[in-house]
């Protein structure tokens, strides 16, 4: 019977992000947040494994303070209980420091069959953080993950590599990314719903983490984000024969290296 955790981050609703057109900033004072869309792929083939196989599935976060307000909706998807880590160091957070505080809290709550996480976060999209955090717990790694299966100790994955699919064999525990692909998440049901807020939820403080200084310093930080206009250039074919505008677009693009 596997135990799995599963890795997620609540993050902004990319929806309700406006653009100022002034200055492109973005403007989030009236965005809801949401569990990333990637890690509800994570959540559900976790329970996916565990509804085949028994076992059981483990949920874990790390963010602001808002990141409480994603309890009820993690268990509500099926997981047995979550623990949280909500600390303003989040806020500065890479993908360096997230893996190191979520490696220290699994090390701290005992050890998985099984660590799954979203290939990417739906605001970021770094995809470094479950490989870092296999190279930390010092177990495998496996990306770009479109199906799992657990056979006793073995995790065996295909993996999509461009246009083609590599199946990994490894014996647990390991770390897995997975891809949007591999399953469809399941919309809640209200007994779902009702039912996560008799599940255990647990806060674990980042300062009880042991981390050093330079564990929780990230090696990146954003000093800005401005969001993307496209310009066009609105020019128009108006050549009575059709195949005359198809020709001249055809040699349009080619003088700009696009065909």
């Amino acid at each position: 019977m596997p135990r799995i955790l599963v890795c997620y981050k609540w993050v902004l609703d990319e929806q309700d992000i406006k653009i100022n057109p002034g200055d492109l900033s973005l403007d989030s004072s009236k965005a809801k947040y949401k569990i990333s869309d990637y890690d509800k792929n994570a959540i559900e083939e976790a329970m996916l494994l565990v509804e085949s196989k028994e076992g059981s599935v483990d949920a874990l976060t790390f963010g602001s303070d808002k990141v409480k307000q994603s309890l009820k909706d993690v268990l509500s998807r099926g997981p047995g209980k979550v623990d949280w880590i909500g600390d303003t160091a989040f806020e500065q957070a890479d993908a360096f420091v997230t893996a190191n505080v979520l490696a220290a809290a699994i090390r701290k709550n005992g050890s998985y069959d099984l660590i799954l996480c979203g290939e990417g976060s739906s605001d970021s999209y770094s995809q470094q953080v479950a490989p870092r955090l296999a190279a930390i717990l010092s177990i495998p790694a496996i990306t770009f993950v479109q199906k799992i299966s657990i056979d006793g100790s073995r995790i065996i994955a295909t993996r999509k590599l461009g246009d083609c699919t590599e199946v990994v064999e490894v014996a647990g525990p390991a770390v897995l990314s997975v891809l949007p692909e591999i399953n469809k998440p399941r919309i809640p049901s209200l007994k779902q719903v009702m039912a996560a807020a008799k599940k255990p939820s647990q806060e674990v403080k980042l300062a009880d983490l042991q981390l050093g200084a330079e564990e929780l310093q990230p090696k990146t930080i954003t000093l800005s984000v401005k969001g993307y206009v496209m310009n066009r250039k609105n020019i128009l074919y108006k050549e009575v024969n059709q195949a005359d505008n198809v020709a001249k677009l055809v040699a349009s693009l080619a003088q700009e290296g696009m065909c």
